[in-house]
């Protein structure tokens, strides 16, 4: 007799009652982590997903409650089923630099291969692993399902593995109830680790100076991994320079002179093995400016550039809160978002779905789409064409934005709320 892992709960979404089923971490789940890396690859029509390898470590960080429910539906999604009954136990969202790749003019005439990690509670018994790729019109590109029995003894234990040098920088609580952040050192040699540690204290009190993060903070771990570089500074392919650094980063991304990214994914894990970790803000020891942010596989940002705190604040709007850019580059003959499609993004809107969107927090009398008045106001909600990159089509919350304007102070109302949103989902 096949027994669920599941327990039904009653509970009220506006008037609606409904039931979910809620997932008994104990029961269902090892106080452990598995760890799975893939190879996406394909070119601008394909996509492929393989599995490349499994391991595992001791401690599993991640949230124990909302288990399996999403709280973004971001451009890809991995969901663990239970192999015997196909109760659903687990879901993660995220967003890839390969599925971003495959909008750049190199993927119509050439096939890449990109690495993509993700890890999970470790389970008590054999799961299936569903992942699966979207495009921007949020349908289903591609798709692996797999299974995973925990007793397979080509799974790596690597819970007795030394960790890299880390330390707190800022301890809200204990890591089952807090979101567990990790600074990367990015080129710092060894004698450089002080300026980094600054750098990190730095890149706390810029967040926290920002709300919702400011009255949220005890909700929020951070911790510094400190690798030593052999080089210092990063790559920047179009000065010429090339650089020796634990994660390889560089400038230049799809040729983006300000685009800093890393392709190695394996190594931003390998660095963490061990250390309480959930997501990942890399401070690049540049003083080039850029950056970039991926939903829910991380943040990178020049520590020494202009703008850096701005752009780490900026950065993380991206890879924590899943909200997207609200400038526009004009008019795109191959737009990111189409006119026929809602973007999953919760600060932007075609206005194919404005219900999903803020639509509750427009005063009454609010026009849609509504007039920009000059006062370039953060805190006036309305619905303002121009954003997701496109100039028109895309509408976006507020006139100004810490996701549209570096020299802007403060996230606007419909972002604050989208960060709260998530931060009370982790941190239930």
């Amino acid at each position: 007799m096949k027994t669920s892992l599941l327990t039904a709960v009653t509970f009220l979404v506006g008037s609606v009652t409904a039931k979910a089923q809620v997932v008994d971490f104990d029961r269902v789940f090892a106080d452990s982590t598995l760890r799975i890396d893939y190879i996406f690859s394909g070119t601008n029509r394909t996509q492929h997903i393989a599995l490349d390898q499994l391991s595992k470590t001791a401690g599993w960080f991640g949230r124990r409650h909302h288990l399996n429910r999403l709280p973004l539906e971001g451009n890809g999604q991995l969901t663990l089923t239970d192999a015997a009954t196909g109760d659903t136990l687990y879901r993660h969202s995220f967003s890839t630099l390969f599925q971003e790749w495959q909008t750049t003019e190199e993927a119509s005439r050439l096939e890449k291969a990109f690495e993509n990690t993700f890890v999970v509670p470790l389970p008590r018994n054999a799961v299936d692993i569903h992942v699966q790729l979207t495009d921007n019109h949020r349908r289903v590109r591609s798709a692996l399902t797999h299974r995973v029995d925990p007793r397979d003894i080509l799974i790596r234990d690597r819970s007795h593995e030394s960790t890299t040098p880390w330390r707190y920088v800022h301890q809200g609580g204990d890591s089952r109830r807090c979101i567990d952040v990790a600074f990367i050192a990015e080129g710092y040699t060894a004698e450089q680790m002080p300026e980094f540690l600054a750098m990190c204290d730095s890149s706390v009190a810029a967040l926290s100076a920002h709300e919702p993060f400011s009255s949220m903070m005890d909700r929020f771990n951070f911790i510094a991994v400190m690798p030593p570089s052999r080089h210092e500074g990063v790559s920047i392919p179009h000065r010429g320079l090339w650089a020796d650094t634990p994660l390889s980063s560089s400038f230049d991304t799809f040729y983006s002179n300000r685009y800093l990214t890393t392709l190695h994914i394996k190594r931003l894990y390998d660095l963490v093995t061990n250390i309480p970790f959930e997501h990942f803000i890399i401070l690049a020891n540049t003083r080039e400016y850029g950056g970039g942010g991926i939903y829910n596989s991380y943040n990178m940002a020049s520590a020494k550039g202009p703008y850096n705190l701005e752009v780490i604040v900026h950065e993380f709007g991206h890879s924590f809160g899943g909200l997207g850019d609200e400038y526009d580059y004009g008019t795109d003959p191959e737009p990111m978002y189409p006119a026929d499609t809602e973007p999953w993004e919760p600060n932007l809107t075609t206005l194919v779905d404005f219900g999903s969107k803020w639509q509750d927090m427009l005063p009454a009398t609010m026009a849609v789409p509504t007039q920009p008045d000059g006062q370039g106001l953060t805190t006036k909600v309305g619905v303002y064409e121009g954003g997701g990159y496109q100039a028109k089509g895309v509408y976006r919350p507020t006139q100004l934005c810490r996701m549209k304007v570096n020299d802007v102070k403060e996230f606007c109302p419909v972002c604050q709320r989208a960060i709260r949103r998530l931060v009370e989902f982790y941190t239930f």
